[in-house]
């Protein structure tokens, strides 16, 4: 490379110098650049300012100094967090001159978890600590009570408004953090109960003992204010009880032992049912290390190695039988495993993954040790972890064989699709769409409407098999599915590999109505199921057609709401609302079918005017649960769901 000589600038030349450094003092960086430090300012942000302040009651929790955490959401979306731990110190540090809780809320890595004389372990997703949550709030207030008395202190916008102030004699203790999100910083301000929910009753489970209240003062359509409390004397027995869900488990006591050793503290729960699905889930300092790492590679080698010893020891396999594989081992296994890691080396900013190598063979010992036990002292549920592993194995071995016969037939084999794929042209998967389309009418229109350079279609006939209840053989012999798997290349299960991908969007689109509801909850099932990788990696997306055609003349307008739809038949009818406003008709859509390749073209395929929904899994233990509630063998669970969340659906015309 050369470099050509460049005279000296002109005065007010654009020049880099020391003056162009930049020295963002206080919190002033986290406002520049919140996605740097929660992710992103939509409503996972939003939730994880929450998670940071739980978080810091949970480490006192597992320090042992805390029993209970309270979380209330008020109208106006802010939140207050209230616990009965030691409360945040309010001396004044001997270096920086100011009281404990001040450094803690206005300073970046400012906290008492990195010497590990108060805390011995702590978990917080990115560790950046309330000071974050304070530099991204309209306003933080902090109240402690500790040693007799009770201290007040005020923030906006991460600088302080007040000086700490001592509110006199107050008996008990505990931190109480009340904030509001910055409308400024946010674009989504609204609080999800379901969601935080979800995390303060896992957090409950992994935190034996611990009571936490969630309470939601919102008016919602005059109903009273939610309140829930979760707290679970079992921990992770209870935890595995509620994943198990409505399937029948193979041996009514639970597989749960706890142990401490110098690499870390172990705790481990599991049972097995009748399903065909694996549902592990791994914690790390009640981290959800939903990528697996050291401690999940220890626990499966175990699981295989213990279960095949016990087989092998009492001359459970046949002769022709040489052994059982890891996933034969592990279907219809429920399992939590939570570990507790003094300096957890996480791989990746978003801790996901762990990868401390001596956990492993920790986590391998303790579980070897211990399962090996728990079968020892009960054969009759031993015999029947065993003989449902090997009915997976035989599933596998026909599995196999149905691939290779399909291979023969080109079903599968490598370059050859589909013959009712439309393929695009383009042969770089990260420029490619494959839409997945209900029926051949639909499909019809897609293949007219698309841009052929760079979207294939693939339309499916009826509905596919549901893959919650049926084994790999009998799922490889549905047509429907193994067009699918050659079309999208990467393999399934096993198999699967993210490199073989040949599309980087892949397209749910159904209709709107019951059916196209139906088939869009049978491919969701299929891609949890058996590639999941393509969800995480964001590669699954679910189309939204219109539901309405609002037109008058030459003037046409596409509502996907029924807000939508008012609001055009108001503008066309010349500020007349209402059903029916003369000049102006309605087309309700209820099949991709019906509409002309153009307008679903324009509707719903054009990336300049369409609206797509990424699919992503923000807790795989819930959506696993709800999975096997919606698309499981138990029909009680469904209808449960159904009558608890029917309040919800408004306006439903299908």
């Amino acid at each position: 490379m050369t470099a050509k000589k460049k005279k000296a600038g002109k005065a007010g030349d654009s020049a880099y110098t020391a003056r162009q450094i930049q020295v963002l003092k206080g919190l002033e960086a986290v406002r520049r650049r919140p996605g740097m430090y929660i992710g992103s300012t939509s409503a996972r942000g939003l939730h994880h300012l929450v998670y940071e302040v739980v978080d810091n009651s949970i480490d006192e929790a597992m320090a042992g100094y805390c029993s209970q955490v309270e979380v209330t959401i008020h109208e106006y979306d802010s939140v207050t967090v209230v616990d009965d731990g030691r409360g945040i110190p309010v001396d004044i540090h001997p270096t920086e001159k100011v009281p404990g809780v001040e450094l803690a809320m206005t300073t970046l890595h400012a906290g008492g978890k990195f010497d590990k004389s108060s805390y011995k372990v702590s978990g917080g997703l990115h560790g950046v600590g309330v000071s974050v949550v304070n530099a991204l709030s309209e306003f933080l207030e902090v109240e402690i009570t500790r040693e007799g008395k009770k201290y007040l202190q005020r923030y906006s916008r991460g600088i302080k408004e007040t000086e700490l102030e001592d509110l006199g004699k107050a008996k008990g203790r505990g931190t109480k953090v009340h904030f509001k999100p910055d409308p400024a910083i946010f674009t989504e301000l609204e609080f999800n109960f379901s969601t935080l929910s979800n995390r303060l009753r896992e957090l409950a489970f992994l935190n034996k003992g611990l009571r936490i209240v969630l309470r939601d003062e919102r008016p919602n359509n005059g109903d009273d204010p939610v309140a829930e409390e979760y707290h679970f004397e079992g921990g992770l027995a209870s935890f595995v009880e509620f994943l198990r869900g409505s399937r029948q488990a193979l041996h009514p006591k639970i597989i749960y032992f706890e142990t401490s050793r110098p690499e870390a503290e172990i705790e481990l729960a599991m049972q097995y049912d009748d399903g065909f699905s694996e549902n592990t889930h791994t914690f790390v300092n009640n981290i959800n290390t939903h990528e697996g790492g050291s401690h999940l590679t220890g626990l499966k080698a175990a699981l295989t190695r213990t279960i095949n010893d016990y087989g092998r020891k009492n001359n459970l396999f046949k002769k022709a039988e040489e052994g059982l594989s890891g996933d034969d081992c592990r279907e219809g296994l429920t399992c939590v495993l939570s570990v507790k890691v003094m300096e957890p080396q996480f791989e990746g900013q978003t801790k996901t993954k762990l990868g401390n190598s001596e956990v492993r063979g920790a986590v391998e010992a303790a579980v070897n040790e211990q399962l090996a036990i728990f079968l020892d002292e009960n054969p009759k549920a031993a015999k029947g972890i065993i003989e449902k592993a090997l009915s997976a194995a035989r599933a596998r071995e026909a599995a196999r064989k149905a691939r290779d016969l399909a291979r023969k037939k080109s079903a599968l084999e490598s370059g050859v699709l589909p013959g009712k794929l439309a393929d695009c042209s383009i042969s770089d998967p990260s420029l490619c769409e494959l839409y997945i389309v209900e029926g051949d009418s639909a499909g019809g229109s897609a293949k007219q409407g698309r841009d052929r350079s760079y979207q294939a279609i693939l339309p499916l006939k009826g509905k596919i098999l549901n893959v919650e209840r049926a084994r790999i053989d009998k799922i490889l012999s549905n047509d429907e599915i193994r067009a699918m798997i050659t079309a999208i290349g990467s393999g399934i299960r096993d198999d699967f590999d993210l490199k073989g991908l040949r599309y980087h969007k892949i397209i749910i689109m159904t209709d709107a109505d019951v059916d196209g509801a139906h088939i869009r909850t049978l491919l969701l099932t299929f891609f949890f199921r058996q590639m999941p990788e393509l969800i995480e990696a964001g590669h699954i997306f679910i189309a939204q057609p219109p539901l309405y055609r609002v037109f008058k003349g030459k003037q046409e307008f596409y509502a996907y709401t029924e807000a939508e739809r008012r609001e055009y038949i108001r503008r066309l009818g010349n500020g007349k609302g209402g059903e029916e406003v003369k000049g102006v008709s309605v087309q309700r859509y209820k099949g991709l079918g019906e509409m002309n390749p153009d307008q679903l073209w324009r509707t719903t395929m054009d990336p300049e005017t369409r609206t797509l929904l990424r699919v992503d899994i923000d807790d795989g233990a819930m959506a696993s649960r709800l999975f096997d509630e919606l698309m499981g063998s138990e029909v009680e669970p469904r209808k449960l769901f159904i009558e608890k969340n029917a309040k919800y659906v408004k306006n439903l015309d299908v």
